[in-house]
């Protein structure tokens, strides 16, 4: 065992500097709570950004992780394995897809579902058909080509010369997309619910509009269901509450339930694409990985668990509606499921980090959705009495700020 002290100084000595994590180093967790090195108790409503969906040491998690530990690790691409093949059985007969490509994180599936529209619509219909049109706000990963789809300038700036052929329109906007949308047009992409740009949920009636465009246009239609997928959203993805079926879909975050898996899935007129040696990954389809998404699609997949979401989604609403009738810090509480979003009044806007580190102090972990919107995705299985507790730290943690403001 090394002797090695580690700290939260160690980062900025030996970390690239793109992440500034909080002061607390976290070392411990279990179902929804969390205790860092000075063995500080945290409830966590953060779920590492929508991945922890059955909470932290999930017994049967760790059981599987154990079991396929003492079979098999790794295995190049030139071979499948049983866990793999597994997952991905499970994944299309509970979905609309026929096909699965796996990976590592929710970029690279969104990686490999821009590079399969482009390249089916090269395939059928020429090299011309090359547009994508995405969403301004949205958010798709952090490679090149995702971070160019994702409609966030700032994540590009600095990275030009950026993929061509990218056009976004404003979300929710029909006619913004129609506007936009022609015969050159390869894919639209989207998430049917904003998480990054503010949990911002997709009108029914927009939703359905973008697939009779793609339709119309011979487009395909990209969900990025990173974040809303495997359960988020009280269904085991958002575009199944949404009645629209895409053509492709990315899945990631909750889908190993913290252990690093990624997932595109497509249908059978799509998928001949990406032929032999057309795209690739070292990792993907990882028996580890493929082992562990199993157990938490098992688990997540059933009923209880999946209407349970809508129950744990009220008591958060009823928590933060008493915060809100004493404070009047809310606009609005929106987002489906336990993907929740609470937009600041606007004279905090632009505040929000500022109840994330109060609430820190509190021993609340918590998120945020942009300068404006605290965000909560816990587990899908938190208890409800750490709804309830967590909610008790977050209104200490408004008053805190409060009384600072005023004070000042």
């Amino acid at each position: 065992m090394s002797t090695l002290q580690v700290t939260r100084a160690l980062f900025d000595e030996v970390m690239v500097p793109n992440y500034n994590p909080q002061q607390m180093v976290p070392v411990r967790g279990l179902g929804s709570r969390v205790w860092d090195q000075d063995n500080n108790e945290y409830i966590d409503f953060a779920g590492g950004i929508a991945v922890n969906a059955l909470g932290h040491c999930h017994p049967a998690m760790v059981e599987t992780l154990k079991q396929q530990a003492d079979q098999l690790w790794h295995l190049s691409n030139t071979f499948t394995n049983e866990p793999a093949l597994r997952l991905a059985k499970k994944l299309t007969d509970a979905t609309f897809a026929d096909k699965v490509f796996f990976c590592n994180s929710g970029a690279e599936a969104n990686e490999a579902a821009f590079k399969l529209a482009r390249k089916f619509a090269y395939d059928n219909f020429g090299a011309d058909k090359n547009e994508i049109i995405a969403f301004y706000q949205g958010f798709h990963g952090r490679t090149l080509f995702t971070v160019s789809v994702g409609g966030q300038a700032k994540y590009r700036e600095g990275f030009e010369p950026a993929p061509g052929a990218i056009t976004h329109v404003a979300y929710n906007d029909l006619e913004a997309l129609k506007a936009a949308i022609s015969d050159k047009t390869c894919a639209v992409v989207m998430e049917p619910m904003q998480g990054e740009g503010g949990v911002i949920p997709a009108d029914a009636e927009f939703a359905r509009g973008v697939r009779e465009l793609c339709d119309q246009h011979n487009a395909l239609l990209v969900y990025d269901e990173v974040q809303t997928g495997v359960g988020r959203t009280g269904r085991l993805y958002q575009y199944m509450e949404l009645g629209v079926t895409p053509d492709i879909l990315s899945t990631a975050k909750a889908l190993g339930g913290g252990f690093p898996i990624g997932a595109m899935l497509t249908t059978n007129k799509v998928a001949p694409s990406l032929g032999f040696g057309t795209h690739g990954s070292t990792y993907g389809g990882n028996p580890l990985a493929c082992a562990v998404a199993e157990t938490v699609l098992d688990i997540i997949n059933q009923p209880e668990v999946l209407e349970g979401v809508a129950t744990k989604r009220a008591v958060f609403e009823e928590e933060l509606e008493k915060i809100n009738n004493q404070y009047n810090i809310f606009t609005e509480v929106r987002g489906r499921g336990l993907l929740i979003g609470a937009e600041l009044v606007p004279a905090w806007h632009g505040k929000a980090a500022q109840f994330l580190a109060a609430a820190r102090e509190h021993g609340l972990l918590m998120l945020v959705a942009g300068p404006n919107v605290i965000r909560f995705a816990p587990s899908l299985i938190i208890p409800d009495e750490d709804i309830r507790a967590g909610m008790a730290k977050l209104g200490d943690a408004i008053a805190q700020v409060l009384t600072a403001e005023q004070s000042a």
